[in-house]
């Protein structure tokens, strides 16, 4: 995929030097290429996750699905891995950390849906050229908050944090009848770097994972009477030893 390679210099000098970087939805879907016509179909199947059931604060605000992909120095592509739960450490996480959080697997289709592995090539690419070529052990997941009213959602229920991974791409995917959900990002020392709202779709941050937390406010709806969603694509890649 030439045009995500081509663009990357400049990319990879802002997260050099900020630790964080924000696109706008258009430059992201540019990056895409052809595969951004196949975001309709990998748009419309966040209808499809399943209640996290996982929440310690009792919430049943969040659906969610999970997939993992390894990818391997000088071999292209991530190859999926076998469904497995998802782990944080409680330093990370310290409101549903330290357990195996077993979730729905993303669809297959979905999996290899061709703007999914636009943005596992870019994101894989930027890895590489922060941390050097690694063997990455990759996880997606699907998100999605919901809301109601006096029942906010909350899009980071441990609060800013980091995932204990190298870096992480979050794109938003949906906003419907919201307001808030503003995200965070700190440097480690609690100081406040950047805070925007992530609207459009694509609309993308790209955290080094390493240098800088994040966070998401809690989210409402506008309109009482409507449903409300925020829908986002988390990516996250980390340092696995050799296979």
């Amino acid at each position: 995929m030439n045009a995500p390679l081509a663009a990357l210099p400049p990319l990879e000098a802002e997260i050099a030097s900020e630790g964080f970087l924000r696109l706008d939805g258009a430059r992201v879907t540019a990056l895409l290429g052809d595969a951004a016509a196949d975001l309709p179909g990998f748009i419309e199947s966040w209808n499809r996750l399943e209640t996290d059931a996982f929440m310690r604060d009792g919430g049943r605000y969040r659906r969610r699905r999970i997939a993992n992909f390894a990818a391997s120095p000088g071999v292209a592509g991530h190859v999926r891995g076998e469904h497995r739960p998802h782990f944080q450490a409680v330093v990370h996480n310290t409101l549903n950390g330290g357990v195996d959080r077993w979730f729905a697997p993303i669809e297959d289709a979905v999996g290899a849906n061709p703007a999914l592995t636009a943005l596992l090539d870019l994101g894989r690419a930027l890895a590489d050229r922060v941390s050097g070529p690694q063997h990455w052990f990759v996880e997606a997941h699907q998100f999605r908050i919901e809301a109601a009213a006096g029942a906010p959602g909350l899009p980071t229920p441990e609060g800013v944090h980091q995932d204990g991974v190298d870096l992480v791409i979050i794109a938003m995917i949906r906003r419907a009848n919201l307001v808030g959900g503003e995200t965070l990002v700190e440097d480690l020392n609690g100081r406040e770097l950047a805070r925007f709202t992530l609207r459009q779709a694509l609309d993308t941050a790209i955290l080094d994972d390493r240098r800088v937390r994040h966070g998401v406010t809690p989210v409402q709806p506008e309109d009482d009477a409507l449903p409300s969603a925020r829908d986002v694509l988390v990516l996250t890649w980390k340092r696995h030893p050799a296979p």
